[in-house]
């Protein structure tokens, strides 16, 4: 299934291919990205990562879009609905799972609000309205924040099998 491109005042969404994963890397490896990413040691753990994204929109018919800004090539975020399973239990695993990952550079611009409203818009359009569960490590509060606008609720704390604390979140 092919993900359409979808737009935004200031924004471009669209299904990510492997031309996108090394600007992708090289947002997730800045420390002030990737210190709220939590696992992701290396480019090999990207790499899987970024292959399982894409299995999500295979698999299921939707997943993260690559975001960036109308006019430019360069990517700026990473944001969308993808599923994922993470041993966090059946309140958690097997279900949609929003997320977003902004450049160090572009965060506190709305980007991450702005793509994530297209792109749940889009998901409640095509898969109907349905619970959507996010997780946000402890001391992330802009995202924190951002889920709240985007009706998510915290749901309990939990601890992902490398032993990180996560606040998950459902709406």
């Amino acid at each position: 299934m092919s993900a359409p491109l979808l737009t935004t005042e200031r924004l471009e969404l669209w299904q990510p291919t492997m031309a996108d994963e090394p600007q992708m890397f090289a947002i997730v490896s800045n420390p002030d990205t990737h210190r709220y990413l939590g696992g992701m040691a290396n480019r090999a753990d990207h790499f899987t990562r970024f292959q399982r994204g894409g299995g999500s929109w295979f698999l299921h018919g939707y997943g993260s879009f690559m975001v960036r800004l109308k006019g430019s090539q360069d990517l700026v975020a990473n944001c969308g609905v993808f599923h994922s399973y993470r041993g966090l239990g059946e309140d958690f695993d097997d279900k949609p799972e929003a997320g977003w990952i902004v450049a160090a550079d572009h965060v506190g611009k709305g980007i991450a609000r702005e793509a994530m409203e297209a792109a749940l818009t889009w998901f409640d359009r095509m898969h109907g309205p349905r619970e959507v569960v996010c997780m946000i490590e402890p001391g992330n509060a802009p995202s924190f924040a951002l889920a709240g606008r985007l009706g998510f609720a915290p749901t309990r704390l939990a601890k992902l099998p490398d032993g990180a604390e996560v606040e998950l979140f459902s709406r």
